[in-house]
């Protein structure tokens, strides 16, 4: 156990669940004193669910605006559409209701609304760099509070994940104040999500817990949150692949997703797993959901070196204590029908050059606990995934 460590406590004041969004959301509003709350929904809920009118009816006269373009890996193109319509709309709330891509939306609309950055380009010097935790933004006027769907777990940090498609490049841009002031976990909602999208978004939410353990700069309150989330995750994914609507065991995933990522609340560094998923998406299309399922046995195995012992805890944590966590995290990917090798979601070997180039851009490379010191490093680990 570490003898010398530290812990931040985020910027998040509120996680409401077992209750339902409109009516917690109402209730936030209310006790915030917002007027204009702008919400930034999944089309799919918006359009096929009656979920976010019973959230627009529940808020009333305070409802300003809806919108529910958000593609998938939230591109800068889009984020500054809204952010110009969010401050026309004079929104004094922004309400995030779907998966990590709206969430990750919401987050730099609060920006792009303070900065008035209403075209791409504007957000060019504001991105985390390996030598830059933080841009240079100023603190938000406007805050945000979040309601997914998904297990991804962004919500639970300041940062978010950002494409800017004219270099199919995903940046991270961070703030402490974009973290929400405010999580509402309602399993209802999550009713509507795809299988595939609630299996994966699961497993990435497992990459916080995962990566925290066995982090170069672990902590023990981390360590001990995060092992009891990754418990949650795996039976309650477990269980949702058996019943779907079996809404305990979302709920259960949903408190597994929140303790997964107190390491990312905390500021203990991620690893490679982040780095590599975070290129993938933004460079080669792969859905963000999976990019967890397919990496992560080969980030294990590359850090096992390093990790060992944390590595230990994590296969406890998943149900496995007598294989290697690589080995049980494979099993369990297999256990729910999600893709296992880069050559499954379209990703070949004349990609790997590029992607291991990227992620020498990345701030999780340099935090790696297995030195990674140069691209042919990553390009290691792509080809045990591949």
């Amino acid at each position: 156990m570490p003898v010398v460590g530290s812990h931040q406590y985020p910027t998040m004041e509120t996680v409401i669940y077992g209750k339902p969004a409109a009516e917690a959301l109402r209730e936030e509003a209310e006790r915030l004193g917002a007027k204009r709350v702008y919400l930034i929904a999944s089309r799919t809920l918006n359009t096929t669910t009656d979920e976010i009118e019973r959230i627009r009816t529940a808020l009333g006269a305070r409802h300003a605006a809806t919108f529910d373009g958000v593609p998938q890996h939230t591109t800068r193109d889009v984020v500054t559409q809204i952010a110009r319509q969010a401050k026309d709309a004079q929104a004094d709330l922004v309400v995030a209701i779907g998966g990590g891509s709206v969430v990750d939306a919401a987050k730099i609309v609060l920006m792009c609304m303070e900065h008035e950055i209403f075209e791409p380009m504007g957000l060019d010097g504001f991105e985390t760099t390996p030598d830059r935790r933080f841009g240079p933004f100023r603190t938000p006027k406007v805050r945000m509070i979040a309601i997914p769907s998904t297990l991804s777990g962004g919500e639970y940090n300041s940062g978010a994940l950002v494409t800017d498609t004219s270099r199919k490049l995903k940046q991270i841009f961070n703030h402490p104040m974009m973290m929400p002031r405010s999580i509402i976990l309602d399993s209802a909602i999550t009713r509507y999500t795809p299988e595939k999208l609630w299996l994966g978004s699961g497993t990435r939410a497992m990459d916080h817990g995962i990566e925290a353990i066995c982090s170069s700069r672990p902590n023990v309150l981390v360590d001990a949150v995060c092992q009891q989330g990754l418990r949650y995750l795996s039976d309650g994914l477990r269980r949702t692949r058996d019943n779907p609507n079996d809404e305990a065991a979302r709920l259960s995933c949903q408190l597994g997703s929140w303790m997964s990522a107190f390491g990312l609340q905390s500021r203990v560094p991620m690893g490679a797993s982040h780095a590599i998923g975070h290129v993938l998406g933004g460079t080669c299309d792969v859905p963000h959901y999976f990019c967890t399922a397919v990496m992560m046995p080969s980030v294990l195995r590359y850090n096992r070196p390093a990790t060992e012992a944390a590595q230990r805890l994590v296969a406890a944590a998943l149900g496995a204590p007598e294989l290697d966590a690589s080995d049980a995290f494979a099993t369990f990917v297999a256990e729910l029908g999600l893709p296992r090798r880069l050559a499954d979601v379209g990703v070949a070997e004349d990609h790997f050059e590029l992607i291991g180039k990227n992620a020498m851009l990345s701030i999780f490379t340099r935090a790696n606990p297995q030195p990674i010191r140069e691209p042919g490093d990553i390009v290691k680990i792509l080809k045990l995934a591949a």
